[in-house]
């Protein structure tokens, strides 16, 4: 069987040609834009029969493989025949490369890039080759972004001499391709002889599957609604495998919203290799949680895993590829060290070649660092499987959202008055803007919103972008650089999303002391999602909570002909004993009130059974306040308090509590949303209950007003979409903590009145069957009743 290799042209000469030492010299990211013009500018000024943005492939079969070779051109300039001869040098056939700098472009012409001209002499080659051409001119083009001044560097091949150069540099590429070539072949033979990895399905999840992989055939978008403990990481990776061992897709994308999520989706991999699957796979880790130098600028001079990066990252990566399978974080760091290249650019390395990528939401959606190696560069048949797809509505506010604050460009300021006087007339310019808007904030109270984007501001920060940048291109050295350079970064990406201001943005603005906070805040991101879903052929989004599905719909941004599947708990009901206690109020305003009510109600539900329960709050001065009440009521318990900041470890810990066997109740108080709220697995006897007090509804803020208001004017909606949908499902996260496996038991008491009014009551699960409790002595009754219940059962199994 004939294998294809697909690669692009700019990688392909990267792969092959890259030497030397991996760079942080300051490359101006705001420049994009400019580059396309820049392009567009040269392109639009050849002459007639110049053709911009020519694609082009080329196949060469080497035994049983077929590697292709494809890229786009920039511009070919291709006459009429009549026109074509060796007199008339005007009239010969010439391929252009555009390259744009900021650089000197004397530098350019004196210093020869092995990359530049490597990429457009096997351009020259391929369309020589393809329009029989016995020789061809190339055009490599640099356009000095600053200047507008362009050099073309003019040089003739004949098709032979191209021919030796694109043999030898297939020659070079062509073992690791029948690497490549071999590992799918195992890959492949491995998932078409792949079972399931259990002796049966839990039920629904195999519906679950089964709807997964016709949407990703199909290339389609489907919404997934799931119960906790039916198994969804595995019901969607199965049937994800068996599709690229089909070629239905290219790779698959694993997005996760927290890193205990990557886990899960490691362990489930691991099962399927346990029976027999062959699968790369590689987990992306945060630059800045695995750089082994924090202190040093990544370069050459200053770090030695930067230093001859790329006369070394080749080779470390066919060694780890030839030798691993799972590239997780603990293999990339090992393999990092043993190499002395930077983790993070290996796992970016590795990930080009991995079958599945498992890494945060922000790589595949974030305008500012999704990964445009794969969404821009080479674009493929991608899936993106969206866990705990929830999350995304408030992370994709936060992506498509950004701030700035006064005091960095005043803090700034003086440290560059003597060395950049430009930029520091401009700096001070700035900051009187935003003084006006800091004295507007002042006559409001503190706060003020407009619907208006800040032109004035962006128009500065706009030339304070273009002077840092001139002066960061020089890549020297001064003590003010890095404050410079992290303020850089701030404005360009403030300005990505200035771009982008549309009606479903607003300008928020907070005073706070002297300083000015100034937020272009995404109400509605549906449209920005639905443009970076274009990135991928399809689409799953899942969790236990898309409830309302209409409302998830359309704030994720899907297709009309997006699918949806909402299925049933897959555990006996008997199993939970569901209580709602409907006489207690938990709003603001009656909480001082209540505060006894709700104390007895979860004594009622912890007394009548030692175990573990997690107590769920709105927040955290709340929570304080019902633990002083009910410490004193419980003094036989354990208590262990979420605190504000948590550490990883400090979670670790709070968790790790859950583990120990002991013979007292213990009582973990968290904040409904949080880091226990979600993505935590507390089987069997570590969780016996959980209490969840109040609706969850996102705490009254200005941003969370905007978004009501935004929703009242365009769909009716304002409070539903801004209050109670995502506290709905905060509360039904939390009780999903507790059923997780076939035989896990507990209670859940959900306490609050407006549980049983229909704005509420109607997004509760079609499968939960609650009691009504009037007050704690039919909780004390209900659940005692329930626990000798299972006694009784556990006892006939014996």
């Amino acid at each position: 069987m004939t294998e294809t290799i697909q690669i692009a042209v700019r990688a392909l000469v990267a792969h092959t040609l890259s030497r030397g030492d991996l760079s942080s010299g300051f490359r101006g990211a705001s420049r994009n834009v400019d580059a396309i013009r820049a392009h567009q500018r040269i392109q639009k000024s050849r002459p007639d029969g110049y053709l911009p943005e020519v694609t082009i492939s080329h196949e060469i079969p080497v035994g049983d493989l077929v590697l292709v070779v494809s890229g786009r051109i920039d511009g070919v300039f291709h006459p009429t025949p009549e026109k074509r001869t060796s007199e008339n040098r005007a009239g010969r056939v010439y391929i252009e490369e555009i390259k744009t700098t900021t650089g000197d472009l004397e530098h350019c012409s004196a210093d020869e890039n092995p990359l530049h001209w490597g990429q457009i002499k096997t351009y020259a080659y391929m369309y020589a080759r393809r329009h029989e051409l016995t020789d061809i001119d190339t055009h490599l083009t640099y356009f000095q972004l600053d200047t507008g001044k362009h050099i073309v560097l003019k040089r003739s091949f004949q098709i032979g001499e191209l021919e030796s150069f694109f043999t030898d540099l297939i020659d070079r590429y062509l073992a690791w391709a029948s690497t490549l070539a071999s590992w799918r072949n195992i890959r492949d033979t491995s998932i078409r002889t792949l079972s399931f990895p259990y002796p049966d399905y839990r039920p629904g999840q195999r519906a679950m599957a089964v709807n997964i992989y016709n949407a990703l055939r199909r290339h389609r978008q489907l919404l997934v609604q799931a119960p906790t403990g039916i198994g969804k990481t595995m019901a969607v990776l199965f049937p994800a495998v068996k599709c690229l061992g089909q070629a239905e897709i290219a790779k698959i994308f694993y997005l996760t919203a927290r890193t205990t999520a990557r886990g899960v989706a490691e362990k489930a991999l691991e099962t399927l290799r346990a029976g027999g699957l062959r699968i790369k796979s590689v987990t992306l880790t945060a630059k800045d949680k695995t750089c082994f130098e924090p202190e040093a600028a990544c370069n050459g001079e200053e770090c030695p895993y930067a230093r001859g990066f790329y006369d070394r990252i080749r080779e470390a990566v066919e060694h780890l590829f030839s030798n691993r399978d799972a590239f997780d974080r603990e293999t990339m760091e090992s393999t990092a060290r043993e190499e002395a290249v930077c983790p993070f650019e290996l796992s970016l390395e590795m990930a080009r070649w991995a079958d599945v990528i498992i890494c945060d939401y922000n790589y595949a959606f974030d305008p500012r660092v999704f990964l445009r190696r794969f969404f821009q560069e080479e674009p493929d048949l991608f899936a993106f499987l969206i866990d705990e797809a929830h999350n995304l509505v408030d992370r994709a506010r936060e992506m498509f959202s950004a701030e700035i604050r006064k005091q960095p460009f005043l803090d700034l300021r003086p440290s560059v008055k003597h060395r950049l006087p430009g930029l520091y007339k401009t700096l001070g310019r700035l900051n009187r803007c935003l003084v006006t808007y800091r004295k507007q904030c002042e006559a409001h109270s503190g706060v003020l919103s407009d619907p208006a984007p800040p032109e004035p501001l962006a128009h500065l920060i706009a030339d304070f972008i273009f002077k840092a940048e001139k002066w960061l291109m020089g890549n020297e050295s001064a003590p003010f650089r890095e404050n410079l350079l992290d303020l850089y970064f701030t404005t360009t990406g403030f300005m990505k999303i200035f771009e982008q201001f549309d009606e479903s943005y607003v300008t928020c603005m907070e005073k706070t002391g002297e300083d000015l906070r100034l937020k272009l805040f995404c109400m509605n991101p549906s449209r920005h999602l639905n443009a970076a879903l274009t990135r991928c052929a399809s689409a799953i989004f899942f969790s236990a909570t898309l409830t309302p599905a209409d409302y998830f719909h359309t704030l994720l941004g899907c297709g009309d002909t997006a699918g949806r599947l909402r299925l049933g708990s897959p555990f006996p009901e008997e199993n939970l004993c569901l209580l709602i206690a409907d006489r207690v109020s938990t709003r603001y305003h009656h909480r001082p009130k209540s505060l006894r009510a709700v104390v007895d109600a979860i004594c009622a539900a912890v007394g009548q059974k030692t175990g573990n329960y997690l107590l769920f709050f709105p927040s955290h001065a709340y929570l304080q306040q019902v633990c002083d009440e009910l410490s004193p009521l419980l003094p036989d318990a354990d208590i262990l308090l979420q605190t504000p900041g948590m550490s990883e470890t400090d979670r670790e810990n709070f968790l790790n509590r859950f583990s120990l066997p002991g013979h007292r109740t213990l009582l973990g108080f968290v904040v409904m949303g949080g880091i226990f709220g979600e993505g935590i697995d507390l089987e069997g006897d570590r969780l016996s209950g959980a209490v969840v007090v109040g609706v969850g509804l996102p705490g009254i803020s200005p941003e969370n007003e905007l978004i009501r208001d935004y929703f009242a004017r365009t769909c009716s909606k304002g409070f539903e979409y801004a209050y109670v949908y995502p506290g709905m499902n905060r509360v039904l996260q939390a009780a999903g903590r507790v059923i997780r496996t076939e035989t896990d038991r507990g209670i859940v008491l959900l306490i609050d009145e407006r549980f049983t009014t229909h704005q509420y009551k109607y997004l509760l699960p079609e499968h939960w069957r609650p009691l009504y409790m009037k007050d704690p002595s039919r909780i004390s009754l209900s659940v005692d009743r329930f626990w000798n219940r299972q006694d009784a059962a556990l006892k006939r199994e014996a």
